[in-house]
């Protein structure tokens, strides 16, 4: 078998690969550079690429483009820093076989490599990135596996049916994965179901004829007709009324439709998109939804998280609203404090990403200053966190905390500020571990401390702390 190449500027990185494949007893050869990589190609053949995406000089998609030119079977894996969709994306349509967002766990690194070294005749083709697609942001393995559903998804003409709660970005995804389709240059049409009147809405679908109806004073063109080689995108489906779910089937159904009043029937060569955040199945049991409709638009389902299961993701969305807000203002951008990001990373945010969006264009208007602290945020937001008086002084852990120390210097013991201390600490990492089901980076987090911090604590303090991930 071939060597796996590793290449990646960072010689941390490639030393980290290193070891872990020499104790799986894999063949490896690595490089600092990818022009190095594709000197080498003139005289070697790689078994599976492992490549960082960006580096000084050829980028990792660059030195993909060009060995998927000589051996196209080849996979390989991208490795980037930049957790967004567009590397996302662009790893897959230059045919990658998986993308692992950095920092990433070693042995989930080494099944990867393990799996393309399986499957070494497997390719993945996809189409060229859009740079208009919409941003979507997400470190979380969550988002990831929203990322690699568009990439996945983008040689597809498949019907679509996202789920998620409202305010989880569904349009947006919608429209990327419209972006990186074959259909990207044709039209784009969202309509809201839910939002317009069940009268109005068979003809804003289908369109009417003249004289169709009272008031049908022209012939009016459709969202179908408007959407024709491209995409419609239709949220709130489970609200549609079930005369029109009907229609809707027999498009699906037949590629067919008539406006409304017409006697001509019209071809439909759209791609349907369709988004809700009700539970579809529960409707279909209720028959509030047709059951054949149901599975006409489940043929591939994306889910997307809510706020509060990737909150290690607020941090980062919140930078780059605040960012965005301060462009669309023409002012300068606010920072949030530590103990004001960290605050707000433990919100439920019922409202998602737009109620977050939201809350940043709050703080650019009508914070104080441009450090932003707990206090300066809205106070159904902050409750009671931005006044140190809403914590009475005493408290009850802090009667028992007085107790113990009371007891400790009655029994006549000597420097328990270190003992209590390490206690207090060994809580305050059990708990807050416990609440992330062990994810460090999330603890460490929580706990307004670096993830290295935490670490060295753990060791320390001798605890049993989780995963470092």
């Amino acid at each position: 078998m071939r060597p796996v190449w590793i290449i990646d500027d960072d010689k941390s990185i490639r030393w980290v690969i290193e070891k872990a494949l020499s104790r799986e007893g894999i063949a490896y050869q690595s490089f600092a550079a990818a022009q190095d990589a594709l000197d080498a190609l003139a005289t070697a053949e790689p078994q599976v690429v492992i490549s960082d995406i960006r580096m000084p000089g050829t980028s990792g998609l660059e030195f993909m483009q060009q060995l998927k030119a000589k051996l196209p079977a080849t996979p390989v894996i991208i490795m980037t820093a930049y957790s967004d969709l567009e590397s996302a994306v662009a790893a897959f349509q230059g045919g990658a076989f998986e993308y692992l967002p950095k920092p990433f766990d070693v042995d989930h690194a080494v099944e990867l490599i393990r799996r393309a070294l399986d499957e070494s005749m497997r390719e993945v083709q996809a189409e060229e990135i859009s740079e208009e697609a919409p941003e979507i942001l997400g470190s979380a393995s969550t988002m990831q596996e929203v990322f690699r559903a568009i990439g996945r998804l983008s040689q597809s003409h498949s019907t679509v049916l996202i789920n998620g709660e409202s305010g989880t970005g569904k349009e947006l995804v919608a429209r990327a994965l419209h972006r990186h389709s074959p259909r990207a240059t044709k039209s784009f049409i969202a309509i809201n179901t839910a939002a317009i009147p069940k009268d109005l809405l068979e003809s804003e679908l289908f369109g009417h004829e003249r004289g169709a109806f009272t008031g049908a004073a022209t012939m009016r063109r459709g969202r179908f007709e408007q959407a024709e080689g491209g995409t419609l995108f239709l949220d709130e489906i489970g609200d549609m009324p079930p005369d029109l779910q009907t229609r809707l089937l027999r498009v699906l159904s037949d590629g067919q439709f008539y406006r409304v009043g017409g006697h001509t029937p019209l071809t439909a060569n759209v791609r349907v998109i369709t988004a809700t955040h009700q539970d579809l199945e529960q409707r279909v049991k209720q028959g509030l939804f047709r059951e054949d409709l149901y599975h006409r638009l489940n043929v591939i389902r994306l889910r997307l998280p809510s706020l509060r299961e990737r909150r290690e993701d607020i941090p980062l969305l919140t930078r780059h609203f605040l960012a965005k807000s301060a462009r669309d203002l023409n002012v300068d951008a606010k920072r949030m404090s530590d103990a004001a990001l960290n605050f707000l990373s433990q919100q439920d945010f019922p409202g998602n990403v737009r109620q977050l969006e939201n809350l940043c264009h709050w703080i650019t208007v009508m914070a104080p200053a441009q450090t932003v602290e707990i206090a300066d945020l809205p106070v159904d937001v902050r409750g009671n966190a931005g006044d140190k008086s809403a914590i009475p002084a005493d408290s009850n852990w802090r009667r028992t905390l007085e107790r113990e120390v009371a007891a400790s210097l009655a029994r006549g013991e000597k420097e328990i500020f270190d003992g209590l201390n390490r206690s207090f600490e060994a809580a305050l990492i059990t708990k807050a571990l416990e609440h992330t089901g062990g994810r460090r980076i999330e603890a460490a987090l929580l706990l307004g401390i670096g993830r290295n911090t935490l670490t060295r604590k753990i060791q320390d303090l001798g605890l049993d702390g989780g995963a470092d991930t």
